[in-house]
């Protein structure tokens, strides 16, 4: 017969599982929050474009500049803006598909994915 004082807290093998489970999700953690991160900074930086009115885009070179410019100050330099960033000007408006992928090594041969992508609508000034 156990004693309820005999029965307090988890054994050492608890501990160890419990210690690999944080290391695991921590690890996972810190492998995809900067690609979470740069996503809502370039989420950010388009998003200015249509709300900062002290801005001169007129073309599509001039949102690709500013799009350029805005990965810069944030430190966004593992992606490919010409392959991530897709832009359109139609009818005075600016139709703008962000979309990419980043891939992180997990344990071996699994990875981790995270895909983005989100659709964007401007219209000139």
């Amino acid at each position: 017969m156990n004693l309820p004082r005999s029965q307090k807290g988890l054994s050492v093998l608890g501990w160890l599982v419990m210690l690999a489970l944080v290391a695991f999700l921590a690890s996972t953690l810190f492998k995809m929050l900067p690609h979470y991160l740069d996503y809502m900074s370039m989420d950010k930086v388009i998003a200015s474009a249509e709300t900062d009115s002290n801005l001169d885009i007129h073309s599509v070179q001039d949102f690709y500049t500013h799009v350029g410019k805005g990965m810069q100050v944030n430190g966004i330099r593992d992606l490919d803006m010409k392959e991530a960033l897709k832009v359109e000007l139609e009818d005075e408006e600016f139709n703008v598909h962000l979309a990419y992928e980043k891939r992180e090594s997990l344990i071996g041969n699994l990875d981790l994915v995270a895909r983005f992508a989100k659709e964007y609508r401007f219209r000139m000034p």
